[in-house]
């Protein structure tokens, strides 16, 4: 298996390095060269696996550079920390079955990735005896689950940054109150897609990259998408075997579309099990837009209660363009281009046609959110956070066009990471787990910064492993 980049400037290269670089080179995103196929025998075989298992199958399919024996200590050592034994566990709420991923040490679905990508940081940069920098944005969750999949880690630091003020309380304190010398919070004055930006722009900056030897933990990084591909395919065989479902449909709450993304990449791994992919967005609704009406254009961030998916730029997106555009890198890299100038991408009749077989789609408003977080509780004694909600609200929207098969929505945090919507929808506080109480008593540390690369620049050089 080789890596290329959806801009078409780099050679194909081993997984190892498409970890290790993150960003490509040429600005582009890193894919696989090819999709496996997976038969109805593989299939079969994976259902009575456990959920690590299960991934060492999904992720060895991919990866061909790391030994059998290491990759699996590595995906093994990723979920020891889980609280619950299925990892990511189903629980029927109605009509819909709940995908929980939240059971990680932050609490929040980024965990099964980093938890993943953190360990294998770690034994790449033993192998080659080697340090790293590691540069992240968030907009709520990755930059704590970042930060717990590296804390401590003497061979590496890590930079996360979050839009001040723009994440919640619960999701800043996570981050900031990691007290392990290798872990380096920034609070950009700006929205996360300044954040994604400023980002960005560093990795572009190919000689500050080397220099400081940067990798990146944000879903521009395969390995993290790989990582999240794994639940779509437990969810389907184990609807398939325990309830005799042969079509799975997801709605999954995303704004950066990794997530949604990742769905699609188990969907062409076993495309007679998955159905339909539901992009559920909140008023920040570019990709909406682009399935409804054939256009990916910017607007204005809005500040709401499911604050991980107010974003505007969907990094993932790019991936998803390469095989919408037939897998040629040059109308791909003109795409992005115009965007870039023109702050809009218009896709052909015959592609929208395409993109609305590939996925489903609803805008959900935040009052519809909170009746959809208290009609949940009401009928069925079970709390979502915003996110959740948000994806339930858009499955329930949907529910005529998806015919036959069971429904999954995506259950990407703990509620008690937004207490203060639940309160709002339901009269009181969710409970709150072990792992956030007297968080608010710990120490905090942040450095506030401008939404300006230059400024960034300088505190990661300052603050860089040499």
């Amino acid at each position: 298996m080789k890596y290329i980049s959806t801009r078409g400037g780099i050679a194909p290269i081993p997984f190892k390095e498409t970890v290790m670089m993150g960003l490509a080179t040429d600005g582009g995103l890193i894919l696989p060269d090819h999709f496996p196929v997976v038969g109805t025998r593989e299939l079969s075989r994976w259902q009575g696996l456990t959920y690590p298992e299960l991934a060492l199958e999904v992720i060895s399919l991919f990866v061909d550079d790391i030994s059998r024996n290491d990759l699996r200590a590595l995906i093994f050592k990723a979920y020891e920390s889980f609280d619950h034994k299925e990892i990511t566990p189903l629980v029927l709420t109605g009509n819909y079955y709940i995908l929980e991923l939240f059971h990680g040490p932050t609490l929040a679905f980024k965990d099964i990735a980093l938890q993943f990508l953190g360990n294998l940081f770690s034994y790449l940069l033993r192998e080659k005896g080697a340090t790293m920098n590691i540069l992240g944005a968030t907009s709520g969750d990755t930059g704590s689950a970042a930060i717990y999949g590296v804390r401590g880690k003497d061979n590496i630091n890590i930079f996360i940054l979050h839009p001040h003020n723009r994440v919640s309380p619960v999701q800043e304190l996570q981050m900031t109150t990691v007290p392990d010398a290798n872990v380096f919070n920034i609070a950009i004055e700006g929205t996360f897609d300044d954040c994604q930006a400023i980002v960005k722009a560093i990795f572009n900056d190919l000689a500050f990259k080397a220099r400081y030897r940067l990798g990146s933990v944000n879903s521009i990084n395969w390995a993290r998408v790989l990582a999240q591909v794994v639940y779509y395919v437990y969810a389907a065989l184990k609807l398939n075997k325990e309830v005799g479902a042969d079509l799975v449909h997801f709605s999954v709450p995303t704004g950066n579309f990794g997530d949604i993304f990742a769905g699609y990449v188990a969907k062409r791994l076993m495309e007679r099990h998955i159905g339909r992919l539901i992009i559920a967005t909140n008023e920040n609704n570019i990709l909406s837009r682009f399935i409804l009406e054939g256009k990916y254009s910017k607007g204005t961030v809005v500040q709401t209660i499911s604050p991980s998916m107010d974003i505007q730029i969907a990094s993932n997106f790019e991936r998803y363009l390469y095989y919408l555009f037939g897998e040629d890198c040059s109308r791909v890299k003109a795409a992005m281009e115009q965007f870039n100038e023109q702050g809009e991408i218009t896709i052909s009749k015959e592609q929208l046609a395409q993109a609305r077989r590939d996925f489903a789609t609803a805008s959900i408003d935040q009052q519809t959110t909170l009746e959809t977080i208290k009609e949940i509780y009401k009928q069925t004694d079970y709390i979502v956070d915003p996110h959740t909600a948000v994806g339930c609200a858009a499955a329930e929207k949907l529910r005529s066009s998806l015919k036959n098969g069971a429904v999954v929505c995506l259950a990407t945090a703990h509620p008690a990471k937004f207490p203060e919507a639940v309160k709002q929808a339901v009269g009181h506080f969710p409970p709150r787990p072990e792992s956030l109480k007297g968080l608010d008593k710990k120490n905090s540390r942040c450095k506030v910064l401008p939404a300006n690369v230059d400024a960034v620049k300088k505190y990661v050089a300052e603050n860089a492993l040499k």
